[in-house]
This record gives structure tokens, sequence and C-alpha cells, in this order.
């Protein structure tokens, strides 16, 4: 039927509503005619639903009289004055207007009725007397009176939508070209009201100078600055084209002046914390009254000005101070800050490690430092480990640019820091360390390892570190065996099984030793004469302990015959095997009568001979106990000095003073008293002496060069013929320890001259390996 559409008001007049909504007529003749499940239909009456033949026709003048209600409806919501009618009544009418195809024309009346009355409200604006000063309350004036103009045309637009909505819900939303009944009024505002060059001006500058006002401190109407910038939001590119872009503008200028003034005028800390305040500031008016789509380009500018612009002059104002007073706070805040900042993060990095190799090589250069050195960068390193975690979020590049500078730095002095490491574990496992507990030692030693890690020549910490535990070991000095096989396992994980083979070695001749002394003391049973002297010895590879020098001296008869026994014993089971004595090592404990009574003295080889000398006499010279003792010249005045000169006097030096001189002579100490039974007489030969330090150096440097000679050999064996800078690039790869390239040449030239490889005769800088 063409007609179907005109004809739907009788049809829903027969029919009804039902929830605004009309029912279609064959809807209601199935329900009529419907049975229920199974039953018979033949019962039940048919209905049949017709169409009006004619449709019903408005009254006359009904168009123009119900556009004359709404249009006193609409002129009173503008006028903010009561509505004559019913609100019901209104919209009734405007669905009735709509079904008889008065729609253009009713929507092109509303629009023409609110824009008559949009126009209208220009002018009070145009008239307003209003000059931006900075002290004027006028700018405020003005946006408060255009803050009220929007909110009443929201509110009158909503109130008029209301109204008319059965319009804006058919017609207008069929018609796509259209804008709703609310996008019209704002239309008509953004066109005719905040598109005027003075009042768009206007309000933008009002807005702005509240903005500056409060990032001065002022207290401002932030729900007025919200209310307007909401406006200029709905106004669709109100807010892009004409607020942001001045706004983000005026920003720009204000933090860059202000960066430039405070940073001459503050501290680092101040400083920052400032910028943190300003970037919580700007957060915060996102927030609370500006358009979200600004927060980035805002905040961009707001790092950007007072940070990106600033970055190393920060770092080189106030990163040395903060790090140096450890700072904790102000490091977080500036690691935070600096990585909001492209490039930050970077900047930061090369002053960090800058800072680590500076503050890093004042401990390891300075001489004066020797003694403190380890126990400064253990503290070091702590400190940096500390500021890694809590400031810098345990950032992996911060943790490995840390562990390049203090290999930078800790190699700026070749060796020394690897022999006073070895000399700081020494001091902690040696026996009488009251310092630590078994677990504290173990955090030590674990730190003692990490500093480790980063030496190069490790073979010079082997050597003194050899040299000090063999000291613990015969002279039973050893704080716990735990923990000495403990460090001896941390050594072998980061070294390999290579490089504490010797140390594993010595530890296995102590123990050897232990049970050769239990044979020893059965088979001294078994003798005829066993003797007055209780012996025990400790049999060491030669290989594995460190080289000592063999001193010749006299040992009185019982001593010689005492050695002779043991050699017969031990050589009886060990046949082929060399036995040599080394008295340096050696220490006793001897009795002795006083007036006071009896002492116990536990003492070194050398002083057991210089004191047993006074069973024969109470007087004896410098000479005569040097020709009876045949002790050499240096060892024997250290060991004369801590008789006569230390804490425990057993000896009286003629004439007194600290040094002993040839022609003193010494007297035996009758009158001694001690309140102890038993004495430690200090042992000069455990203190290191210069002499010592240097012969184990110069030890680490020979064997650097058998390692060196063993690598060029080893290579030229592989590849034949090699050019010199293809050999020195190998011997890197392949050596643990740092070498010059000079050295690495002289070594060359040696085996040259031992004709290991020789030399090309067309390209000198060609070797040939010799078979």
């Amino acid at each position: 039927m063409a007609d179907e559409p005109q004809k739907k008001p009788q049809l829903s007049a027969l029919v009804g509503h039902t929830n605004g909504l009309t029912k279609p007529a064959s809807l209601a003749a199935t329900r009529s005619t419907g049975g229920g499940g199974g039953g018979a239909t033949a019962s039940s009456k048919k209905l049949v639903i017709k169409n009006f033949r004619e449709r019903p026709k408005l009254p006359d003048n009904y168009t123009q009289d119900t556009w004359q209600k709404l249009h006193e409806a609409v002129g009173a919501i503008q006028s903010s004055i009561s509505i004559k009618y019913n609100l019901e009544e209104l919209y009734q009418a405007v669905e009735n207007l709509c079904s008889y195809k008065v729609s253009a024309t009713l929507y092109k009346q509303l629009r023409q009725v609110c824009e008559e009355h949009v126009k209208a409200q220009i002018l009070q604006f145009r008239e307003y007397p209003f000059v931006l000063h900075r002290n004027s309350l006028d700018s405020l004036l003005f946006l408060k009176k255009i803050n009220k103009c929007w909110q009443d045309h929201c509110r009158q637009m909503i109130m008029i939508r209301s109204i008319f909505l059965f319009l804006d819900r058919t017609y207008v939303l069929q018609n796509s070209v259209l804008p709703s009944i609310w996008d019209m009024g704002l239309e008509l505002f953004r066109n005719h009201i905040i598109s005027d060059k003075q009042v768009q001006t206007k309000t933008i500058d009002g807005i702005l100078l509240l903005i500056e006002r409060e990032r001065n401190g002022e207290a401002v109407d932030r729900s007025l600055l919200r209310s307007l910038l909401s406006m200029l939001s709905d106004l669709q590119q109100v807010y892009k084209e004409s607020f942001e872009q001045r706004f983000l503008e005026e920003t720009n200028c204000l933090y860059a002046a202000e960066g430039q003034r405070l940073m001459q005028e503050r501290e680092v800390p101040e400083y920052l914390h400032h910028v943190n305040k300003r970037l919580e500031e700007e957060g915060d008016r996102v927030i609370t009254y500006l358009d979200h789509s600004t927060q980035k380009p805002l905040i961009a500018c707001v790092e950007k000005q007072l940070l990106g612009e600033h970055l190393s002059a920060i770092l080189q104002k106030g990163l040395d101070s903060l790090l140096d007073e450890n700072r904790i706070p102000d490091l977080t805040q500036t690691y935070q800050l600096f990585s909001r900042v492209k490039g930050g993060q970077q900047i930061l990095l090369q002053h960090w490690s800058e800072y680590l190799k500076n503050f890093g090589t004042t401990i390891v250069v300075n001489p004066e430092k020797d003694k403190d050195m380890v126990q400064e960068l253990l503290d070091f390193k702590d400190k940096v480990d500390h500021i890694i975690e809590v400031c810098f979020q345990k950032n992996e590049k911060f943790i490995n640019l840390m562990k390049e500078s203090f290999e930078t730095f800790i190699n700026k002095r070749p060796n020394k820091p690897a022999e006073l490491i070895a000399k700081y574990v020494d001091s902690k496992l040696r026996a009488g360390n009251k310092e630590a507990t078994d677990e504290e030692l173990e955090r030590i030693l674990d730190k003692i390892m990490i500093i480790f890690r980063f030496i190069h020549g490790k073979d010079v910490f082997e050597a003194f570190y050899k040299k000090d535990l063999a000291k613990r070991l015969l002279v039973g000095k050893s704080a716990s065996v735990d923990a000495e096989k403990s460090m001896l396992s941390k050594l072998k994980h980061e070294c390999g099984a290579a490089f504490t083979s010797k140390l594993e070695g010595m530890f296995k001749d102590m123990e050897l030793s232990k049970d050769v002394m239990v044979q020893f003391k059965q088979y001294m049973q078994n003798q005829s004469d066993p003797g007055n002297i209780d012996l025990t010895v400790n049999i060491l590879t030669m290989g594995y302990w460190p080289t000592y020098t063999p001193m010749e001296v006299h040992l009185n008869s019982e001593m010689i015959k005492l050695q002779e026994v043991f050699k017969t014993f031990y050589l009886g089971k060990h046949s082929g095997r060399k036995l040599q004595w080394q008295t340096t090592l050696g220490h006793a404990v001897l009795k002795a009568e006083f007036k006071e009574g009896k002492k116990e003295f536990q003492v070194s080889l050398f002083q057991t001979l210089v004191l047993l000398m006074f069973n024969e006499g109470d007087e004896f010279s410098f000479e005569e106990i040097k020709m009876a003792t045949g002790i050499e010249d240096s060892e024997l005045r250290r060991t004369l000095q801590s008789l006569a000169c230390g804490k425990a006097r057993v000896l009286i030096k003629n004439p007194k003073g600290k040094d002993v001189e040839d022609g003193d002579k010494f007297i035996f100490n009758g009158d001694f008293k001690h309140k102890l039974f038993r004495i430690k007489i200090n042992q000069i030969q455990m203190k290191e002496t210069v002499e010592e330090q240097v012969s184990t150096t110069e030890r680490v440097f020979q064997d650097r060069q058998y390692q060196i000679d063993a690598a060029i050999v080893r290579i030229m064996k592989m590849r034949k013929t090699l050019g010199h800078n293809l050999l020195v690039s190998e011997l890197y790869n392949q050596l643990k320890f740092p070498v010059k390239p000079g050295d690495l040449k002289k070594r060359i030239e040696s085996l040259i001259d031992r004709d290991y490889m020789e030399r090309d005769k067309d390209n000198p800088n060609q070797y040939h390996y010799v078979a």
C-alpha cells in the first residue's frame, strides 16, 4: 500500500501505545487468532483491523498556532521566566507537527529563534569596558560574565531540546547533514560569540592571566577556569587552535626564563625539588581544569625548559656533592627526573662513571692510603651498590657501568691492589681476628671476591695469598679451617681449578703431615733413647709452597740428632725423596726458670737458638752469638731485638737502645716477670719485610715471563708462520694478566735468540717457528 506510512496515526489510534512503541497490526491479529498449544482453533473468531479510509485533518491554523505556543515557550526559557504551557503538551505538539511533515520548517524556525537570541548576547560583551591590565579586576569580571552566558546557554539548550526531543530523534537523526539540537546550539554559540575576535581574545587573555597568577602562587577561581576551558573544549577546535597554542607558548617562555634564573640562584637539590613541584602542579592543572589532550605537550614543555636545557649544568654543579654526602632522597629524585627527559639517563650515566673513576682513583693511586685501601674500596662499593639499588632502581646500565668504572680505576696502579687485597684477606683469616662472627666473615669474603674480580693481575694476588696462607698454616695461625676452605672454593669458582691447585696442595700437605707425625710418634716410642724434645715436622711439597731461601744455622746436638732420626724414619717409608730443612719456618716452646718461677716461651727457631746459649753462660756479645748460632746478620739483629727490646725482655741489652749494634752485649734477665705463664714473644719472621715483598713481586714477574714464552711457542707451533701484530693480538687473548707491548717484544726477541723462532728474511715483522 503506497499510502501506508501516512496512515500510521489512525492505526496507532486503534491499537494504542505500549511504552511509547506502536504495536504492528499484524501482531495484534496474530494474538487474537492464536490458540493454545495443540488446542483447536476452529471456534475462535477472526478479528480484522483495517486502516481509516480517510486521514484525519488538522484544524485550520493548527501549525501556526502550535508554533506560536512553542515560540513563546522557547522565548520564556531564553528569558528565564516560567512557561505558560504544560511541557508534556508542548512535547505532544512537536510530535503532532512532525507527524504531518512539518519537521523541516519546525527545525528551521527553531534554529532561527535560537540564532537571534545568541546574536543578541554578543552586544553585552562588545559594550563591556574591558582593558587587560595585570592588576585589574576587569578580566575576572569579564570571564565571569562570559561563563554565566555559557552556563545559561547550556541550560536553555537542554530545556529546548527536551521539548523538541521528538524532532531531534526523528527528523534530525535521519538527516546526517543536520546538527542535533544540542550541536546546533554549540555551533551558534561558537559562530556568534566565541568566534568574535574581540570576545575570543578577551576570554583567552583572561584565562591565561588567571593561570599565570596561579603559577605565581596566587589563589584563583579554579571552578571558573574549569568551566571556561570545558566550554572551549566543547566548542571543538576553539580549544586547540586558539587557546592551547598560546597557552603552551606562554608556558614555554615562563619556564625558559625561570630555569635560567633558578639555575643561577639555587643549589641542585633545591632546584630539582622545584622542578618536581612544578611538574606536580602542571599535572594537577590537567586533572583540575585543562583538557586531557594538553597533558603530554604541557609536561614535555616543562621537562624541556626546566630539565632538558640544563642536564649537564645540573650534574656538573651538584652530582658529586650528592654522591659524596650520600643524599639518597635527592639522588632518587635526580634519577627519576632525568629518566623523564630524552637523553637524560645517558648523560647521568656519563657523569656517574666519571665520578666513580675519579673517586676510586684517589683511593687506589695514593700510596699513603695503602693501609686502608681495601677497606675504603669495600665501603665505597657498598655505598655505590646501595645507591644503585635504592636510587637508580637496579638499572642494568648503571650496574654495568659501575663494574667497568671499578675495573678501570682499580687497575690504574698495577699489582698493588692485588697485593693489598691478599693481605686484607690474611688479616681477616688470621687467628686473633675477633671482629667478625663466621657469618660476618663469610659476608666480608664475598665482598672481597667482588673487588677481586675487577683486578687484572690475579697472579700477583695468588703469590701474596699463597705466602700468607703458608704462614697461617705452618704457625697454626688460621682462624678457621672452614673459612679458609670457603675462600679457596670462591677462588676456584672465580678463576678455575688451575688457579687453586697449589693452594689445595698446601692443605693436603698439612693433613698428610698430621698422619706422618702420628706414625713418627709411635716410631719414637719404640726407640731405645726417645730424647727429651718433642718434634713436630710439616712435610711440604716444594711445588705447592712459596719458595723459601734455605739458611744454614748451627743447631744444638739434640736437634741434629732428632733431625737424623726423622730423616731415617721418613726416607725408610718414602725412598727416592729428598728432605730440605727450612729453618726460617721453625718454631718451638721453651721452658725457663726465673726467680719468680717457671715460664714457657713460644718462640721462633732463631730465638730458640739464641736463648739456649744462655744455658751455657749469663752474658754474650753480638759477635759471639752470631758465631755460635750461624744466623744471618740482619735476621739475628731482628731476633735479638725481639728478645731484648720488645715487651717481653728475656735478655738485657747493654748499652740500652732500640737497635742492635755491633759490640752490644746481652745478659740473661733473671728478674724477668710476666703475668702469663706461656708467653708468645713476637716472632719477627712473621713480619713481612720489604725484601720479602720485592722478592714475591719479582717471582710473579718471572712466572709471567715463563707464561709469555710458553704462550708464544704454543701459538707459533700451531700457526708455523705469523705476523708480529697477529701474534701480539693472539697473546693478549691468551694471557690472563696485564702486559705491555714492549715486554712482549722482549720475550719474542729472547725466543729468537734461543732459536725457538726466526724472523722472515724479507719481512722482519714475519716470524717462522723453528721445529
